[in-house]
């Protein structure tokens, strides 16, 4: 098949009959899917339910420095939890604090503290500037962005790619801006490239000389362990500032959120030694104490580190056919025709589809009408603007085999006619 670009106006239009036919067919089905967030599949949450049999017993909650976690206490996390978690992020236990179920909660609190009491070695709380920015590497997490928009946060697209953000333009922002306070960054299989920062964007990051003492990198490594075909290392962010001679600038979180149960997973956060003390009093303000049961249950059931990545192992069995499936259809059904492109993700949770340049919201839009529902288009930048109009996130992980081929039979379907229409209009 020639690619799109290249028929005459006849031969689009006969593609456009041929197209409309065929979505109508789809459409006539009647189907209710939904590929929006990269929530696991049944299959998976199953993986963990025998973490649920762990505390049987009054003495199964004592852990072994004799500290009950049917009680109050321990603002920072049990000791254990902060070992195993601070060992999963490669820091100290003293680097870490084990909190609550969702590391997107802690973002929101980091960030809100810093609105209304600034953090460690800033001279003032941020919301008492008259501006404040933060850099925001697309295609992003919109969950980062809404974060930003809520809390009166101005946001600067970085362009990103499989290997990291534009370091050049982050290193230029940042040492010429003071209002320049943050940037956010999913290092590893980023949300929703499916890439991992290089060597060098890491280092380059760490040894930033911002203008306001008060900036901070966001380090949402969200997805350390959760490989689907290769697991990328990438170099700990913490250590690198620590060599650069910035040890305070980096705050790192993390969860188990997509490695036991979404929204009853055990969050973390970890950062220098003083920034950990800082928060600390900060947070003790906010609460007594997390969920001390929920941190033991993990710790006994996982062990170790390698518990994890064995837990990792039998999630990534899961999740290959499915990428596999969605790949291998793009492929298929569009390869060759122009009407987009797509990266082939190392891990995460995401395929990213970049579509012709403004047919994106239609491709969405159509699948909406066939039945299928996707994270909305502009999602993957700050104010839901995507410039090209082009970006669009596919999250295999939730449907069935079944659910998905019938999914992406209906997305490549809305794909090639929202292309084909482009070129004739």
């Amino acid at each position: 098949m020639k690619q799109y670009q290249e028929m005459t106006r006849e031969e689009l239009l006969t593609q456009k009959e041929q197209l409309t036919q065929t979505y109508s067919r789809l459409q006539a089905k009647g189907l209710k899917l939904n590929m929006a967030r990269g929530k696991p599949g049944a299959d998976q949450l199953e993986l963990s339910l025998p973490m649920l049999d762990v505390l049987s017993s009054k003495s199964s909650c004592v852990t072994e420095s004799g500290l009950d976690c049917r009680n109050y206490g321990e603002l920072l996390g049990i000791p254990e939890a902060r070992k195993l978690f601070g060992e999963y992020m490669g820091v100290t236990p003293e680097e870490t604090i084990v909190v609550g179920s969702a590391s997107l909660t802690f973002m929101y609190d980091c960030m809100a503290r810093a609105m209304l009491l600034g953090v460690l070695g800033g001279e003032k709380p941020w919301c008492r500037y008259d501006k404040v920015k933060f850099l925001c590497p697309v295609p992003g997490y919109d969950r980062h962005f809404t974060i930003c928009e809520t809390l009166g946060v101005e946001m600067i697209p970085i362009s990103l790619s499989e290997w990291g953000p534009d370091m050049d333009l982050v290193e230029k922002l940042v040492s010429e801006d003071e209002t320049v306070k943050g940037i956010w960054c999913v290092p590893k299989y980023t949300n929703p490239l499916g890439g991992s920062y290089s060597d060098e964007a890491v280092r380059r990051l760490a040894a930033l000389k911002p203008a306001a003492k008060d900036f901070r990198i966001f380090w949402d490594n969200a997805y350390a362990a959760h490989y689907v075909y290769e697991d990328t290392p990438v170099l700990n962010i913490l250590e690198e500032c620590k060599k650069a001679g910035n040890p305070d600038m980096v705050y790192m979180f993390g969860s188990t959120s997509k490695i036991t149960f979404p929204g009853a997973g055990v969050a973390f956060f970890a950062a220098s030694k003083a920034n950990v003390d800082f928060t600390a009093k900060q947070l003790d303000a906010q609460a007594i104490s997390w969920d001390k049961m929920n941190m033991l249950r993990h710790v006994r059931y996982f062990k170790d580190v390698d518990g994890i990545r064995a837990q990792m192992d039998k999630h990534a069995a899961i999740l290959r056919p499915k990428f596999d499936a969605v790949l291998s259809t793009l492929e298929a059904e569009l390869g060759g025709t122009g009407a987009g492109s797509w990266v082939k993700p190392k891990g995460g949770y995401f395929v990213t589809y970049m579509s012709m340049p403004g047919c994106a919201k239609r491709i969405v839009s159509l699948c909406k009408d066939a039945g299928v529902v996707l994270t909305g288009a502009g999602a993957t930048h700050p104010y839901h603007r995507d410039p090209e109009d082009s970006y669009i996130r596919l999250a295999p992980s939730f449907p069935s085999p079944a659910e998905l081929a019938q999914a992406m039979e209906v997305f490549c379907a809305a794909a090639k006619l929202a292309a084909v229409e482009k070129l004739l209009a």
